[in-house]
């Protein structure tokens, strides 16, 4: 789906539409444990985040301008990450000891070949917010951007917003994807 002419209200996850991964036969706590090391690549990404919330705040006080706002969301990893590899997990997955590139080309094929259903259907729906996220960040990019040449209120509070929405739409991605992704990472991906 392209989301480049959706308004930004309509951005989002539907909460309701998400498939729930079944236990899985045969996961131990130590898969588990092996699986939750995603949650700190997610943790280092939150902190970008927090650094961008920070920085908008001092730019609406006058403490930070908005070039600093601009490098800073053009610099976070998580934009790196979308540029280079179109995933948000990027090269950093190499910590988990993982040997791939990204979500999309290697974690995500890996588990569909399990050729189980709920995985399956999980995968496809990470996918889709792969693209939502996406979409948000070259959002942000722009509004950073365009606050940087012109720095109206109109600007600003669209570099508020869309910063508001992807950090909403990102801690839920987050937090979805780490617990029904859990025992499929240490089951299915442990060793690599």
């Amino acid at each position: 789906m392209n989301y480049s002419e959706t308004p930004l209200a309509d951005l989002t996850v539907e909460f309701d539409q998400r498939p729930e991964m079944p236990p899985l036969p045969g996961a131990t706590e130590d898969h588990r444990r092996q699986g939750r090391k995603l949650a700190a690549i997610h943790r280092m990404h939150l902190m970008d985040m927090a650094r961008i919330a920070a920085l908008l705040r001092r730019t609406e006080l006058g403490d930070a301008s908005p070039e600093e706002l601009n490098k800073a969301v053009r610099g976070l990893e998580l934009t790196e990450n979308m540029r280079s590899f179109g995933s948000l997990c990027g090269r950093e997955c190499k910590v988990l000891a993982f040997h791939h590139d990204a979500e999309e080309h290697s974690i995500f094929p890996q588990l569909e070949a399990q050729q189980v259903d709920a995985l399956t259907a999980l995968v496809a729906r990470l996918r889709a917010e792969h693209k939502v996220v996406h979409e948000l960040i070259i959002r942000l990019e722009r509004a950073a951007m365009a606050l940087m040449f012109e720095t109206t209120p109109e600007n600003f509070a669209e570099a508020k917003a869309v910063y508001w929405k992807l950090e909403e739409v990102i801690r839920s991605h987050f937090g979805y994807e780490e617990t029904q992704l859990e025992e499929a990472i240490g089951l299915f991906l442990e060793g690599l």
